[in-house]
């Protein structure tokens, strides 16, 4: 009875020294601060981020260079040259961005460094008194603790005892092990990033000279633009007094009109109505590209010249038919227009056809549709080989061809 007590307060004893020895040991690896993965993944998509800009300005680039190798405007260049601009101003603001957040990220890594050489100094004062502790005791010190037991329940007490502080000695090495490859990672980041924001700076310098030499060449076009811009006004001009001579007539028709309508004579139906909307033939076979649409578009030397109508990109000779019956109003020279032809289709319709080589009807002429009534020519204008189409309404409002003209429309 005396034995047990006698056991039972040893093992009470022992208990109480592994109690102790566990609180002196870490019980668990301590948690280290949430890697962030997330370093190369920034890396990765501010490059990719960096190679789709500059994608865009390549295409930019090739662009310009196919429109060296044609016929073109300054305004065109310039146009060119101003987007390679934004993209190279994109460049150095995404530049910007990434050495600024790079300054951040180096700021951050120095921390995360820091606190892992700390932690690491930590566990290896803990290691070392560990070893201290182990050298005092001997190499037969597990034994003796074992043989000293006075009971079975006493030996099991001991050995999980032995046992624990062996584990808390292994977790301690485990730790300090994770702690020296943490150490490793964040300098070989922090050499990394470094290296970056290095590279991006020197980026930044280059593309800091293209946009310089990109606002040189700019300004050269523009002046070589303003030298032209004298021309173009006059141009200009031209155009609209060649616009305001066709208005002129579509309005001396439709006063004949209204007139006609007021002494109640009845006209005949006009062959085009608002049931033809997406239903009319192209005027040239095929319908090709429109190389300008309706509304005001920019042309030579930056300038903004007001649409009437369609550019439709053809051949030199190809066929210009009318697109419904009606009578010729107009069938000649019309200044920068070149050969034109209007027609009068009744109900207060008209189209006109401009840019052509040569006219095939006359003044009074009844066509009908299909009609060959001229050809394509064009070839002195700004745009190339190409026919001018415009359709008017009553009062000779401008429509949008292309709200009339049948489906599919041709891409430019």
């Amino acid at each position: 009875m005396n034995q047990g007590r006698g056991t039972g307060e040893a093992g009470r004893v022992l208990l109480g020294a592994t109690i102790v020895a566990c609180l002196t040991l870490p019980s668990s690896p301590v948690p280290l601060p949430a890697q962030r993965p997330t370093y190369q993944q920034q890396m990765q998509e501010n490059q990719q981020r960096l190679e789709g800009i500059r994608r865009e300005r390549s295409e930019v680039e090739q662009e310009l260079a196919r429109l060296r190798t044609q016929a073109h405007s300054l305004s065109d260049e310039i146009a060119n040259i101003e987007s390679q601009k934004q993209s190279t101003n994109r460049i150095v603001n995404e530049l910007d961005r990434q050495i600024a957040g790079l300054g951040g990220q180096i700021d951050q890594i120095t921390v995360d460094l820091l606190i892992a050489q700390d932690a690491l100094l930590e566990k290896r004062a803990v290691l070392e008194r560990r070893l201290v502790d182990i050298y005092k005791r001997g190499a037969l010190y597990s034994w003796q603790v074992l043989l000293a037991a006075e009971s079975f329940g006493d030996l099991l007490s001991r050995y999980k005892y032995l046992y624990l502080v062996t584990q808390q000695d292994r977790l301690l090495a485990n730790d300090m092990d994770k702690l020296r490859r943490r150490v490793e990672r964040q300098r070989q980041l922090l050499v990394d990033a470094r290296e970056t924001l290095g590279r991006r700076r020197r980026e930044r310098t280059d593309e800091l000279g293209r946009y310089l030499t990109l606002e040189h060449e700019r300004e050269t076009n523009l002046r070589e633009t303003r030298r032209n811009a004298r021309q173009a006004e006059q141009r200009l001009t031209r155009l609209d007094k060649d616009e305001k001579s066709l208005n002129d007539r579509i309005e001396a028709l439709e006063r004949a009109r209204r007139a006609a309508e007021s002494r109640g004579v009845t006209a005949a139906a006009g062959t085009i109505t608002t049931a033809d909307l997406g239903s009319l033939d192209w005027p040239v076979e095929g319908g090709g590209s429109i190389i300008y649409p309706f509304g005001t578009t920019t042309g030579p030397n930056n300038t903004r010249i007001p649409r009437h109508g369609i550019g439709i990109k053809a051949a030199v000779g190809t066929p210009v038919r009318a697109v419904a019956a009606g009578t010729v109003s107009l069938a000649g020279p019309l200044g920068l227009y070149l050969t034109s032809v209007l027609i009068d289709h009744g109900g207060g319709y008209y189209t006109f056809y401009a840019y052509l080589n040569d006219a095939t009807v006359r003044p009074g002429d009844r066509v009908i549709r299909g009609q060959v009534i001229g050809h394509v020519g064009g070839e002195s204008s700004d745009e190339g080989p190409h026919l001018h189409f415009e359709i008017r309404g009553q009062g000779g409002i401008a429509l949008d061809p292309g709200n009339w003209l049948r489906a599919p429309r041709p891409r430019r």
